[in-house]
């Protein structure tokens, strides 16, 4: 049994962390480091509660640190457990910068401690079900790919540290790394980027909205798109190839689940109903035949599922520190392209 500490009680751990530990065989959430409030004790009474990163760590039994506080804190709070002699987890983005993400990865060597982000929504159903259709060949050679994750929230949120100037700020550090990791999974690392980070609501201090292609192998693109001021969604997923094309247009309902604090007893997390599956379209003859392509069943289980193999040995590492990196670079290179506005290839300086 792996002994797990939470840091931060948020969206992040309340929703997208400890329900999802305590769900896994193996793991056992043992403490929550709630600065202030009761929300953590009241929802989990037989968890212990600490206050501060050293009360934490001064509890022997926990061998795995999950990070889920703002972006800035992530790498002091990294650094100190990794240090500390535990293995960690950081919820996505992995640092604020390339810089400190790099130090993360060299520190965690040092003292060979385990050390990953959590990139759940490689877990998403409607994601893993067109990674079988890529790695299938079912749409030939992949010309486009389009990831988009849109909402609709017009007003701002007094007091949220995402929608301030802060380090780490903002829809690019909040959306794009799951987005990044989606085409880096499929198509690996691109050529070239080009990107338009942007500010769409008035009086908005962070970015909220932006465009990013990346420039392929085989002249494929991925792009990748996000906009608070989408009240129709498009798309969630299109793909196109040269035998076929892919079109998905709801959300993985996972994390709307996970929100409301809804976990199915005896179904993946992720189990959609047939009419929300995606279609795939193909030619037959002079015509074309479509059929809906069911996702895959898996859940944000199976993200720490891996981290508790890797742990005991038993496992690879599913997100390595050196594709944590990769996912870093590409975002500061996405940043870099939209402030100078032109494309850079991805052994651009930046300074």
């Amino acid at each position: 049994m792996i002994k797990v500490g939470l840091i931060g009680f948020g969206l992040a751990g309340r929703a997208f962390h400890a329900p999802v530990i305590r769900a896994v065989p193996g793991l056992h959430l043992a403490a929550i480091l709630q600065r202030s409030g009761g929300e953590a004790a009241e929802k989990y009474p037989d968890v212990r509660i600490v206050r501060g990163v050293e009360e934490l760590l001064a509890i022997p039994e926990v061998r795995l640190v999950v990070i889920a506080t703002p972006n800035e804190t992530h790498y002091p709070f990294a650094r100190r457990c990794l240090e500390a002699g535990r293995d960690v987890v950081v919820d996505k983005p992995f640092t604020t910068t390339l810089e400190e993400a790099v130090s993360l990865v060299e520190i965690a060597k040092k003292h060979n401690r385990l050390l990953t982000v959590y990139q759940n929504r490689r877990y998403d159903g409607d994601f893993q079900a067109i990674r079988q259709l890529v790695e299938a060949g079912t749409l030939g050679r992949i010309v486009r790919f389009e990831t988009t994750y849109d909402r609709y929230r017009p007003q701002l949120k007094p007091g949220a540290w995402r929608e301030t100037s802060r380090p780490g700020s903002g829809i690019l550090f909040d959306i794009a790394p799951h987005l990044i990791d989606h085409a880096l999974v499929l198509f690996g690392l691109p050529e070239a980027i080009t990107a338009d980070v942007r500010i769409e609501r008035e009086n908005a201090a962070a970015p909220d909205a932006f465009d990013i292609t990346l420039y392929c192998a085989n002249s494929m693109r991925a792009v990748l798109r996000s906009s608070i001021l989408a009240a129709a969604p498009r798309p969630r997923f299109v793909l196109l190839g040269t035998q076929g094309s892919f079109v998905k247009q709801t959300f993985d309902p996972q994390e709307m689940n996970l929100r409301r604090g809804y976990i199915p007893g005896d179904t993946a997390w992720g189990a959609e109903p047939e009419e929300n599956w995606g279609i795939l379209t193909i030619p037959a003859g002079d015509s074309f035949e479509q059929r809906r392509i069911p996702s895959v069943t898996c859940d944000y289980r199976d993200y720490y599922a891996n981290v508790r193999d890797a742990i005991l040995g038993r496992a690879a590492l599913a997100v390595t520190p050196e594709y944590a990196l990769s996912v870093m670079r590409i975002l500061e290179l996405t940043r870099a392209s939209s402030e100078r506005g032109c494309t850079l290839t991805l052994n651009s300086t930046i300074t």
